[in-house]
């Protein structure tokens, strides 16, 4: 059974929104492997068949909560160039993501994820954010790469670092990313 798509205002934000934040509370409190869904509907003020009727699983549950955590709040900072604009916003997707709490959202995000619909929302968070530094600096009238060019030269390559090759991961590697992305194409510089 898959998930509905939640509609603004009504009972069910009220149900997600409460349950999401008891998810949260107690994660913080217990940790997030003692975690169950009797203790989640209490804390949340729902029956247990509520959270199971709406997620199916304690995982699903952790999972639509973990996209919601990955979702950015604010749109990308406007530092006046595509260069600024895009290595700002991929050292601040990088420490968030490589951050203990970004991997662990990015796990739960995937684990509960049968239909890879978790997956795709996240990855439409990320191009989303850069499709506005793009239109950004398309609007200065500065060249710039499209949005799968960069979703395929900087995002992924963090993301399987992140995941796979944690060790060693700082700024300078998002920095090497973005210059090689932007770099006119035969000058020879590798994001490597």
């Amino acid at each position: 059974m898959s998930r509905q798509m939640v509609r603004p205002g009504g009972r069910s934000a009220r149900v997600q929104a409460s349950v999401h934040a008891a998810v949260r509370e107690l994660a913080s409190e217990v940790g997030r492997d003692a975690l169950t869904v009797p203790m989640i509907a209490q804390r949340a003020g729902v029956t247990p068949s509520t959270v199971y009727r709406r997620w199916g699983d304690l995982q699903e549950l952790l999972s639509d909560v973990a996209v919601e955590r990955l979702r950015p709040d604010t749109a990308p900072q406007d530092h006046g160039t595509l260069s600024s604009d895009l290595t700002a916003w991929a050292e601040q997707f990088l420490d968030e993501m490589s951050s203990p709490a970004g991997r662990a959202y990015i796990r739960d995000a995937l684990l509960g994820d049968p239909d890879g619909g978790n997956a795709g929302r996240c990855s439409a968070y990320a191009a989303e954010q850069i499709g506005v530094v793009l239109a950004r600096a398309a609007g200065r009238g500065e060249p710039a790469p499209g949005v799968e060019t960069v979703i395929d030269q900087v995002v992924a390559p963090m993301m399987y670092r992140i995941l796979f090759r944690p060790d060693g991961l700082d700024t300078a590697y998002a920095h090497r990313l973005v210059a090689g992305v932007l770099a006119p194409a035969g000058d020879g510089v590798s994001p490597g």
